[in-house]
């Protein structure tokens, strides 16, 4: 399901906006710095401070989730179901095991969150369509940035 190319940004950009729905049917979103690719078909991310995510996800578990490169332009979508595990649960222990690089935020994780991927997609900026390289795109936001 998730190619390399996916991976790989998610890896680099690890910050994931997790869309879920609220009772009231309207959207939520909220951003998830810990995420981390367990396989294929699997990603992961500590619940630090989500009250009304994890809300959501214990009544309405689909969830749509966005990780973006904003340099080279492009995103990846995953859409699946999330469960959530407790650091109480059996499962918890070999979920958390992944995070070792999250140094500083293990200690304040009160659960692990995993999502069960049922699609996923490569999006490319409509720059790409016009014949924009990502070494351009690149170049240009990185001179954009600086500039800031």
């Amino acid at each position: 399901m998730l190619t390399d190319d996916m991976k790989s940004l998610i890896t680099t950009y690890p910050l994931g906006f997790v869309a879920s729905v609220n009772q009231d049917g309207t959207p939520n979103l909220s951003p998830k710095g810990t995420f981390v690719v367990l396989n294929d078909r699997q990603l992961a991310f500590g619940h630090i401070r989500s009250p009304k995510t994890m809300g959501n996800i214990a009544e309405r578990p689909t969830v749509e989730i966005n990780f973006l490169d904003v340099l080279a332009r492009k995103a990846v979508r995953v859409r699946g179901r999330a469960h959530m595990f407790a650091r109480s649960a059996p499962e918890f222990a070999p979920l958390f095991a992944v995070f070792s690089s999250w140094k500083g935020y293990t200690d304040i994780m009160k659960a692990v969150v995993r999502v069960d991927i049922e699609t996923a997609s490569l999006i490319l900026s409509p720059a790409y369509d016009i014949g924009h390289t990502e070494a351009q795109l690149r170049e240009q936001y990185r001179a954009k940035f600086t500039s800031l």
